[in-house]
Formats: C-alpha cells, sequence, structure tokens
C-alpha cells in the first residue's frame, strides 16, 4: 500500500528533528531541500513540507537565498522557552478547572498517573523506566492541553513544547545518573496529583499555580546541565552521557 504525503511529511518532520537532537545536524549547519531528499528517502514535496514545519517549531532558521540553517539557542532562549510553556500549561490548567474538564480526559489522566507510580515505585531509575517516565509524562502533558478544549491554545502550547528544550520531559534525561536520581521526579509526579485534584475541584487559581511551579523543575534540570560542564556526545557516536536530547544539537550553550 503506497504511504500518503501526510504520512511522508510526518516522518520526514520526525526524522529531521531526530537528526537537529542527536547532533547530526549541528547548530549552524545548512540544511537543503536536495540534500534532505537523498538522506531521508522521501520526495520533494513532504522535506520541504517538513523544513518550513521544522522553521515554524524554531528549530531551523530559513536563508534569503534558500535553504535553511540549523538555529543556535542561547542559555536564555532554553530559560524563556520553559518559562512560557508553564505559563501557557498554567493558563490551561485555569481554564480546564474553570469550564471542566471531560470525564473521559480525567479518567485517562489518573490512569496516566497510576503508571508514572508503577514506573517510580522501583528504587532507582534505569534507562528503559526513564523511558517509559517520558512517555506517560509526554500523555499527561497532552491530556492536560486537550482539558479546556480550545484547540488554540492546544496548539500554542504543542508548538512552544516542540522545541528541544522546551519540551515537558526537557532535560529529564539528567536524572539517570544524578545522586538522587528518582526525587525530582517524585516531587513532579506529587505536582501532577495536585493540578490534577486541583483541575476536579474546580480550583482555577491554585491549578494555574502548581503547574507553573511545575515548569520551574525543567528549569532545575536545565542548570544542573549547565553546571555540569559536561558536552554533548559527538555526531553518530553511541555515548549517552548525562544530558539529556535536547541538547545534543546546539553546540550550547551561547551566554
Amino acid at each position: 500500500m503506497p504511504i500518503s504525503a501526510a504520512t511522508q511529511t510526518e516522518h520526514a518532520q520526525r526524522s529531521l528533528r531526530q537528526l537537529i537532537a542527536d547532533g547530526h545536524l549541528a547548530a549552524g549547519q545548512r540544511v537543503t531541500e536536495l540534500a534532505m531528499v537523498d538522506r531521508l528517502g522521501v520526495s520533494r514535496t513532504p522535506v520541504r513540507a517538513a523544513l518550513a514545519a521544522l522553521e515554524g517549531e524554531g528549530l531551523l532558521q530559513a536563508l534569503q537565498h534558500g535553504g535553511y540553517v540549523v538555529r543556535e539557542f542561547s542559555e536564555g532562549d532554553m530559560t524563556d522557552a520553559i518559562e512560557l510553556r508553564g505559563t501557557l500549561e498554567g493558563l490551561l490548567a485555569r481554564l480546564a478547572a474553570e469550564r471542566g474538564a471531560a470525564a473521559d480526559l480525567l479518567s485517562r489522566a489518573r490512569e496516566v498517573l497510576d503508571a508514572i507510580d508503577v514506573v517510580l515505585a522501583a528504587p532507582t531509575l534505569n534507562e528503559a523506566r526513564l523511558d517509559d517516565y517520558v512517555t506517560l509524562n509526554g500523555r499527561f502533558h497532552q491530556l492536560l492541553a486537550d482539558m479546556p478544549s480550545s484547540p488554540l491554545l492546544a496548539r500554542e502550547c504543542a508548538r512552544v513544547a516542540s522545541l528541544p528544550f522546551a519540551s515537558p520531559s526537557a532535560f529529564v534525561g539528567v536524572q539517570v545518573n544524578a545522586r538522587r536520581s528518582r526525587d525530582m521526579l517524585v516531587v513532579a509526579q506529587d505536582q501532577h496529583r495536585q493540578v490534577l485534584a486541583a483541575i476536579e475541584d474546580g480550583e482555577g487559581t491554585r491549578a494555574e499555580a502548581l503547574m507553573r511551579e511545575h515548569a520551574k523543575l525543567a528549569q532545575r534540570n536545565l542548570q544542573t546541565v549547565l553546571k555540569s560542564g559536561l558536552h554533548p556526545p559527538s555526531p553518530g557516536s553511541d555515548a549517552k552521557g548525562v544530558l539529556a536530547a535536547e541538547l545534543l544539537a546546539h553546540g550550547l550553550v551561547r551566554p
């Protein structure tokens, strides 16, 4: 069965994001349509759409005479993006509490949080458990974005979160080798529970404040990374290091 154009575009977008996240396309590197057609093995139309989408996400910058370049991000860019995500998610949580979230979304959110409890029940985290946490954490944040029934706000929140360093699980990877690897994730999970309870109880102001505080954990993880003095693995290497994949592409950090 032929692959649809939409599926090819989604594949191209995911592949390009991954090339950037893994450092195979480094900060400042030029990215051309023809080169990506050869590299990704898809036609020009989905590659063109994928490049435009990644420009919209802020990962690429269009060049005046054609093509794109991978953007470089400063510490300030990362901090601002995380702050913006926290502000938007706080608004989503408040509106969900004030407008009333659908029962099925609340039920699914509780199921996701129960699954996170199982992941965090182990005394230490390995990479497999961390992967499970990242998947479930992303699912919870997506359900939260759907609760106010505002496609516009959900879309804008997704746009901000699509930046590698601003996703809900950005820098979670620093926890694997940290001495208190579970502690911050346990705190994050408690905040998840409190936010959901506030939404269910119609406490909009509290839900918003909790969600904004929740984003501060990503800021703390960012500072842990920056103070570590560690550098990302070289493109194509198998080294995992402490840095989350969100940092690998950008040759960070520019002051």
